[in-house]
């Protein structure tokens, strides 16, 4: 089973409305792969990602992670969300966005215990954040909003991420030291546009 890719989709079209974004796209992702998607605005780069991900519906084909359908693995999978995607002024902590991380671990009545809270902080360290988990998340600064979403990725020790990959100045670093910590031996694969 270990030649099965991380992500494998076959003949995929999607569409809002009647406007077609993607038509007929097959292609595999072996596991352990950082995949850059590349193209101009409007291309259908984050409609591949979501379709990928379950979040827009799909005209016609099929998409697999890890030989599953993506409602089986769902909890194996993480979604860092772009920018614009997230409420700010939600009333949370950096602490308790990395949490929710963990939240697919623990059954609905239980409470998050000293191991998830020691994920939790590990991953909070991982990313050079652990200084900011008190503050509330709409007041850090753009650029260490990013890590905190990667943070909770790392903390719910998923398998698929999808950062809003970052190419200039200390974002850049950021990612770069996020990439570094996946590591080449797990079922890993980050894809981003």
């Amino acid at each position: 089973m270990s030649d099965v890719p991380a992500i494998s989709i076959r003949n995929l079209t999607v569409s809002y409305g009647t406007k077609p974004v993607l038509v007929d796209v097959s292609l595999d992702i072996p596991k352990g792969s950082v995949v850059g998607i590349l193209g101009p605005n409007g291309a259908g780069k984050s409609t591949l990602i979501k379709s990928v991900m379950g979040f827009v519906p799909r005209d016609f084909g099929t998409v697999h992670l890890f030989g599953e359908k993506v409602d089986h693995v769902r909890g194996r999978v993480a979604y860092v969300p772009q920018r614009g995607q997230i409420d700010w002024n939600f009333p949370v902590t950096v602490r308790d966005v990395v949490m929710m991380g963990r939240y697919g671990f623990v059954p609905w009545y239980r409470s998050l215990g000293r191991n998830d809270r020691g994920i939790a902080e590990s991953a909070l360290a991982d990313v050079r954040m652990t200084a900011f988990q008190d503050r509330q998340i709409g007041q850090l600064r753009s650029r260490q909003q990013h890590p905190v979403f990667m943070a909770r990725a790392l903390a719910q020790k998923a398998v698929l991420l999808r950062p809003e990959v970052p190419f200039a100045g200390a974002a850049a670093a950021t990612w770069a030291a996020f990439v570094g910590l996946l590591s080449p031996t797990m079922d890993q694969v980050s894809i981003g546009d």
